[in-house]
């Protein structure tokens, strides 16, 4: 009897002593899981310090980042155009000029065309810094230097005013927009809104009839005045 009962005790501590449902399967499977995870990010790791195919690449820095802004502030200015308006402003109004030196005048049309003139610098302001450097003609060097100075007293952009009068066109070129001049002008060379003897001027296509829109002509066909038919008579009978 005694015996029975330790043999039935041995038996219960062993099924108390086993955790249930494999439980310590399980375990063995999470751990195993998270150091093949821990294998794989020191390998990921170890491959992009050495450089090696497969490495994650350093992400580029942006265009911001680099110059300090999305876009340059101010496009690159051109100096061979910068030059050629140079030469060009310094022969206009003036067919004896060599092209190598600028008066104020010329300056001030110049400045005026590429709209670098206005509210924020007058011709005043041209005015005082031009004469600063005591002459009545400047270099293209001496222009420069003008410049120079005109930009940082009135707290603008160099690189902004010269291409503006590197790009503002030919001498005495304006790009005016049509207004209401244009708008009359059409209005009134529109023929087919003209009325009474004006009308009597212009055929259908607009065009002048000469001495016949402006005086009554003789008929000298021979028929009589007034007559629908004319020239619709069959030559061949």
């Amino acid at each position: 009897m005694y015996t029975h009962v330790a043999v039935h005790r041995s038996h219960t501590m062993a099924d108390e002593a086993q955790p249930p449902n494999g439980t310590d399967v399980v375990d063995k499977m999470t751990v195993e899981v998270a150091e093949m995870a821990l294998d794989a990010k020191e390998a990921a790791g170890k491959e992009a310090a050495s450089g090696q195919p497969g490495a994650a690449e350093p992400a580029k820095p942006s265009d911001k980042e680099t110059n300090g802004s999305a876009t340059p502030a101010n496009k690159p200015v051109c100096s061979a155009a910068f030059k050629e308006q140079f030469k060009a402003f310094s022969k206009f109004g003036d067919t004896k000029s060599d092209g190598k030196h600028l008066t104020l005048s010329q300056s001030d049309k110049w400045m005026k065309q590429a709209k670098v003139i206005d509210k924020k610098i007058t011709t005043t302001d041209t005015g005082i810094h031009f004469k600063k450097l005591k002459s009545m003609k400047l270099t293209y060097e001496d222009y420069n230097k003008f410049l120079d100075d005109l930009a940082k007293t009135k707290k603008v952009e160099l690189d902004e005013i010269k291409n503006k009068m590197a790009n503002c066109g030919a001498p005495g070129v304006h790009n005016a927009t049509p207004g209401k001049a244009a708008e009359t002008v059409a209005r009134l060379t529109d023929t087919s809104k003209y009325t009474g003897s004006h009308k009597q001027r212009f055929d259908e296509t607009g065009k002048g009839k000469g001495i016949a829109g402006r005086k009554d002509m003789v008929d000298q066909s021979g028929y009589v005045s007034g007559y629908g038919h004319k020239n619709t008579y069959d030559k061949t009978h």
